[in-house]
């Protein structure tokens, strides 16, 4: 017999199998040797009152064999031999383009202008140690893309866009744990997604397909308003059936690429602001009502949104709210040029990092990038550029972030010393009124304010502010028909994922790649 409940339980109960077992033998009046298994199928913390509970829904097998977890498997083909399809960019939406092709029948060809996962490692070891960056081989570009060093959250709400089972299955059959198979958050971790990307390639070449790392892709060979294929910037040329722009949301070099080659492309509105962070330790006493959070829970998270209001009392859209936030986590440079700063989060699959921090951003428009009209659709993008050359520049010129303390910047004056904080990289007391836009800035300490009335002990001395979180999504989209998928003047060329402003993270960008995908064959 297969029993499902839903339960509500203390943290303790539900911290492994063994308690849940005990638990359930009492609950259900079964001898524990008669449970031969447990099947987590969903489970989330509710932290919203005095006491924590866990709610999860589980399957009990009871006197029957206990089916383990597997993965569900894809037609694979071998497509050494097929049509080949070029994918520019080898981040969620490139690699689980590719998958999809080749269940196809297509041969995915990925041109990635960064390196792959080991070398790549090489050139992160040199921004961390000797603040150099490389602009081919970053947090960002290289083998997975942003992705492999990111914080490896797996939550979307873009349901209707594709199957999410389907890509956390394929993320646990290359080494991802089943956890998030479950969990009403799922997180991989920084410190495993490279190790998952690399055998993610592996399956793809084993069945055919293609990887040419350090092929930065310069131009599209366009032909009677038909993309034909790319070249590169070792002189070299790529053929294929059809083009896959998959490249991310910093790779500047190619919006201008298409603005040069007059592909249409169309300024759009982003968010923009800077990294919050706290001592985890004061999140998880905020956010779990208690002194010590315990072994039994995880590292607490919060999700923080303050929406203005006009006169009538509706939105006007110019909120603020937290983005991407990373317990026990860690900031780093997420960077892709010299003479920037871009400061992103992420956390290792423990959390088990001391601090705890998040993206606090306001979403800007027409309005805010004005002044970079004339360059018509860049003008998103040289305003992104401007703040975060200003950013580097305020910071010292050496790759520390311009920071200051949250109660300090609220109040308006420069922080005389700084908190402790995970940029490893280190920080310079900068008044941040001096590096974002008005507009920006006093949304910022609006939300701030807001948010402080929210969490009581959120608005601390103890939190601190490092500009610029910039990079939350493409300020350039790359105009698509919502039929075909194509771009509307060019045929056989696919915008597609966070790079084109169709996506928002990993699992919409890898859903976006499938759905894109699709399209090929017709």
């Amino acid at each position: 017999m297969i029993k499902q409940l839903h339960l509500r339980i203390p943290p303790i109960i539900a911290h492994d199998d063994n308690s849940l077992s005990d638990y359930l033998s009492a609950e259900l009046g079964v001898p524990r040797h008669e449970i031969t298994g447990i099947r987590r199928v969903r489970q989330s913390i509710d932290a919203r009152g005095r006491q924590i509970f866990v709610q999860i829904q589980v399957e009990v097998f009871i006197n029957e064999p206990f089916l383990k977890f597997k993965a569900k498997e894809l037609d694979m083909k071998n497509v050494s031999a097929a049509d080949p399809v070029i994918i520019v960019g080898s981040g969620p939406a490139g690699i689980f383009a590719a998958f999809k092709l080749i269940e196809l029948g297509f041969k995915p060809v990925i041109m990635e202008r960064g390196k792959e996962v080991s070398a790549r490692r090489r050139d992160l070891a040199i921004l961390m140690k000797q603040h150099i960056v490389n602009p081919e081989s970053n947090y960002c570009f290289g083998e997975g893309g942003a992705g492999t060093y990111s914080d490896g959250k797996l939550y979307t709400r873009s349901t209707k866009r594709g199957d999410i089972e389907r890509i956390l299955h394929l993320f646990v059959s290359h080494g991802a744990d089943e956890r998030i198979l479950y969990e009403t958050h799922p997180h991989i971790g920084t410190n495993k997604l490279p190790q998952i990307i690399t055998a993610m390639r592996r399956t793809i070449i084993e069945h055919g397909g293609e990887f040419h790392f350090s092929s930065k892709v310069t131009e599209l060979i366009i032909e009677n308003n038909t993309c034909k294929g790319v070249k590169l910037a070792s002189g070299g040329t790529i053929n294929g059936t059809a083009v896959i722009l998959a490249t991310g949301h910093s790779a500047r070099d190619i919006f201008f690429m298409l603005h040069r080659q007059n592909v249409l492309i169309e300024a759009k509105p982003f968010a923009l602001g800077v990294r919050i962070e706290h001592p985890q330790a004061l999140i998880d006493t905020l956010q779990y009502h208690c002194n010590l959070r315990g072994e039994y829970l995880p590292p607490a998270s919060y999700r923080l949104v303050h929406s203005r209001k006009n006169s009538l009392g509706a939105s006007t859209g110019q909120g603020v709210f937290s983005f991407c936030m990373c317990p026990g986590g860690i900031i780093a440079p997420a960077m892709t040029n010299p003479g920037e700063i871009v400061v992103n989060g992420w956390s290792p699959s423990g959390r088990n990092n001391s601090y705890a921090n998040s993206g606090l951003v306001v979403s800007v428009d027409e309005e805010d990038f004005k002044p970079y009209a004339h360059h018509g659709p860049l003008a998103a993008l040289y305003f992104q550029q401007a703040v975060e050359q200003k950013a580097f520049t305020s910071g010292g010129s050496n790759l520390k972030a311009p920071a200051q303390r949250v109660t300090d910047f609220i109040a308006g004056k420069t922080s005389s010393t700084l908190p402790d904080n995970s940029y490893f990289i280190g920080t310079t007391s900068v008044h941040l009124q001096e590096i974002l836009p008005k507009s920006v800035n006093n949304r910022l300490r609006e939300g701030l304010i807001a948010f402080g009335k929210k969490m009581k002990g959120y608005v601390t001395e103890d939190a601190i502010l490092l500009a610029t979180e910039s990079r939350t999504s493409s300020p350039v989209r790359v105009p698509r028909d919502k039929d075909t998928l194509q771009h509307p003047q060019i045929k056989k060329l696919y915008p597609c994922g966070e790079g084109s402003g169709y996506a928002g993270g990993i699992v919409s960008a890898a859903m976006d790649g499938e759905r894109v995908a699709t399209k090929i064959p017709e």
